[in-house]
């Protein structure tokens, strides 16, 4: 089926409808909608005016039949929606006349066949006067078989994209978001009231994806990017020949690295106008017979292909403090719908919030001292707010030994889980007296070949500055690092099993996530041995579930004395 655009028409005296598309849902030849009345639309002007338009449709014999219908956008959807949902008799569709309510329902908006072919809208680029070529079913040589070719795929390009407007267009029209959150809200009284707007989380974390700057942020934070990469190019036992799923795959470069690896295929999943590049990256690359990107929620996507299940999923989900933005309960979504059971390995598999202490005397004097004293004057309440919102800010040093708050294992965390309370007990590594201005809250993690949890002994890699680590990976040519074989020269002892890992912490090179600071609004003072104690709650934020909510309840203990009384902060990361 074609739709074609055809030369204006300023008079319709009838229509003629013979079969409407791939349902085999068709009327006998009759006259459809002649009222000129439905020249004037109920709705405002489309952004996209289709005006009189020529539909091609194919009968059972393979005969076309032109149909003539001059109806604004709008009406012009809900009248093909109405007739295949309804599928009206000839006598009914004949004596429409054009006040009917359908025309302006906005259920008939939403398609009632999936892609729709006479719901696709002509490009912006095209006139009045253009029309697509229907070609014949076999080119006369190989010059004009190529150009077909080309123009097709234009044509299907062009397609898409208005089919991805034509669905925007839809959803925000039927609010399909508040809807489906009206449906767990309780049942309001009869008293009269002005309902709060619905709340919508996933919108601008979708919109701050699509632009440029974040991925470049990212993909230039070396201990991030080169540690993926030479935990994939390095594990050929894992990738090669493996279907391969990346959440949130942005630019698609950790794709690109399965790719090299030599996985067999790629699912690269982003809900982002950045999959429309990712796209276009994949196509410069000639990964295209590797790689599928796939635009959409990995929460409502379908692999293609019948693929019900992969080998490995591949995703950088981890956020401020590990948990910010909440993409891992996406993560786990396709753990549990697409990984496979029988060996199915998550890069990364386990990641390790980490507490501790932290003098932060230079970030103190930057957010909170600075206001005393600013031309002589006191602005000290611009800084009330410092300690009521997480800092997310570089410290080069800690006072205290890390303690572990959460240990996630991602193949049997549940999402449930990622609200939690951890005690938690701290002690002075320094050797003078001092004033801690900060609690300090990072992350490690970890990569195995495996999937299996880590050693209880295993220790995070922090990248220094020089470290070799993209040399080993970026061999000349692009070939992957191999590694040296063990000496036969004495009897081998079993291997540990090989992890790769990184740390987001102050001893290693700063990331992009730098560290999560949590100011106290009286500062501790300690000296070697004093003891902080107490506990660490996190939990989704009720505001913006991809926002956390921190609590931490702690005392102070001195030695020879008594723990002081519990103090409590309460802390929003955003």
């Amino acid at each position: 089926m074609w739709m074609v655009k055809s030369h204006r028409i300023h008079q319709i005296q009838k229509t003629r409808v013979i079969s409407l598309g791939r349902t085999g849902s068709r009327i006998p030849e009759q006259s459809v909608l002649a009222n000129p009345s439905l020249m004037t639309p109920h709705l405002p002007p489309s952004p996209k005016p289709w005006n009189t338009t020529r539909i091609l449709t194919a009968s059972t014999s393979n005969k076309h039949v032109p149909v003539y219908v001059s109806l604004d956008s709008y009406r012009r959807i809900r009248l093909v929606n109405w007739i295949r949902k309804e599928k009206p008799s000839p006598e009914h569709a004949n004596a429409l006349k054009g006040d009917e309510a359908f025309l302006s329902a906005d259920e008939y908006l939403k398609p009632t066949l999936e892609d729709d072919p006479l719901l696709e809208v002509p490009s912006e680029d095209s006139s009045d006067e253009e029309e697509i070529e229907v070609w014949p079913q076999s080119p006369l040589d190989l010059a004009a078989a190529k150009r077909q070719i080309k123009r097709l795929k234009q044509q299907l390009q062009r397609t898409k994209q208005d089919m991805i407007e034509y669905r925007a267009f839809v959803s925000e029209r039927l609010n399909f978001t508040s809807v489906a959150e009206s449906l767990k809200e309780p049942v309001p009284s009869s008293s009269i009231h002005v309902a709060a707007p619905l709340r919508d989380d996933d919108s601008h974390y979708f919109q701050s994806y699509g632009e440029n700057d974040i991925h470049a942020v990212m993909i230039q934070d070396k201990v991030r990017t080169a540690t993926y990469a030479q935990f994939i190019m390095t594990t050929p036992e894992l990738f090669r020949d493996a279907v391969v799923l990346d959440v949130g795959c942005g630019t698609g470069i950790l794709s690109l690295f399965a790719a090299r690896a030599g996985a067999k295929r790629v699912f690269a999943v982003d809900a982002s106008d950045i999959a429309e590049k990712a796209m276009q990256i994949v196509k410069a690359n000639d990964l295209e017979n590797v790689i599928t990107v796939i635009r959409g929620k990995i929460e409502e996507v379908t692999l293609p292909d019948d693929v019900t299940h992969v080998d490995v999923i591949v995703s950088e989900w981890m956020g401020y403090g590990l948990l910010y933005e909440s993409m891992l309960d996406s993560v786990l979504h396709a753990r549990d719908r697409f990984l496979n059971p029988d060996g199915g390995v998550l890069a990364p598999s386990q990641c390790k919030m980490m507490f501790g202490l932290c003098e932060a005397a230079e970030i103190f004097k930057e957010r909170v001292g600075f206001w005393s004293d600013v031309y002589g004057f006191d602005l000290a309440a611009m800084a009330a707010d410092v300690y009521n919102e997480a800092i997310v800010d570089v410290v080069d040093s800690m006072a205290s030994e890390p303690v572990v708050v959460k240990d996630l294992y991602l193949k049997t965390i549940a999402p449930k889980q990622l609200d939690f309370s951890s005690s938690f007990t701290l002690v002075s590594t320094t050797e003078r007296k001092t004033n801690i201005h900060a609690f300090v809250l990072y992350f490690d993690t970890f990569f195995t070949a495996s999937g299996e949890p880590i050693p209880e002994d295993s220790q995070v890699h922090f990248v220094k500055e020089g470290d070799p680590i993209l040399a080993e990976v970026w061999q000349v040519g692009g070939k992957p690092h191999i590694s040296r074989r063990m000496s036969s020269g004495g009897p081998l002892k079993k291997p540990k099993p090989k992890t790769t890992s990184f740390s987001t912490g102050p001893l290693s090179v700063p990331t992009h996530w730098k560290q999560t600071l949590f100011l106290l609004r009286d500062p501790i003072i300690v000296h070697e041995g004093t003891i902080v104690q107490g506990t660490f709650i996190c939990k989704k934020s009720d505001d913006n579930s991809r926002e956390l909510d921190v609590e931490i309840h702690y005392t102070v203990k001195y030695e020879g004395e008594e723990p002081s009384e519990a103090i409590v902060q309460v802390f929003k990361v955003r």
